[in-house]
């Protein structure tokens, strides 16, 4: 399958159906194989060894940024790329929203996928695959 036929929602439900309850740290290869079941298999990597790196993968495939004012209501597939914050995981952290919530490698409560996130609120960026509808 190529970039140009990426299905958001089998990305999705794969992304649903390999989450767990908590975080394993493992969200770039979460959210990375969830994209490859969509059909943009994007190879391993320095370029995405580490989450905060995700956003020019993204954009080589067909993503763009999301501006502020469209993320009053996140779309199905859009996927926030999360800077570290100081103290907190050098990788920083990928997430992909599922239509009601934020998905990585763990069901999240919010954007932020943790205490440190949200307090600190890194810079981040939101994309979203521009075939999506």
């Amino acid at each position: 399958m190529s970039d140009e036929n990426y299905d958001v929602d089998a990305a999705v439900r794969y992304l649903n159906a390999h989450a767990h309850a908590d975080s394993t740290s493992r969200c770039a290869a979460y959210v990375r194989q969830a994209l490859a079941a969509g059909g943009i298999v994007i190879p391993q990597g320095p370029a995405v060894n580490y989450a905060k790196n995700y956003g020019p993968v993204l954009r080589e495939h067909g993503f763009a940024e999301v501006s502020a004012s469209e993320l009053i209501a996140p779309r199905k597939g859009d996927t926030a790329v999360i800077q570290p914050y100081p103290g907190g995981n050098v990788a920083g952290h990928i997430t992909m929203y599922n239509g009601q919530r934020w998905v990585s490698d763990f069901r999240q409560n919010d954007m932020w996928g943790g205490p440190g996130y949200r307090q600190h609120k890194p810079a981040y960026k939101v994309y979203r695959w521009q075939g999506a509808q």
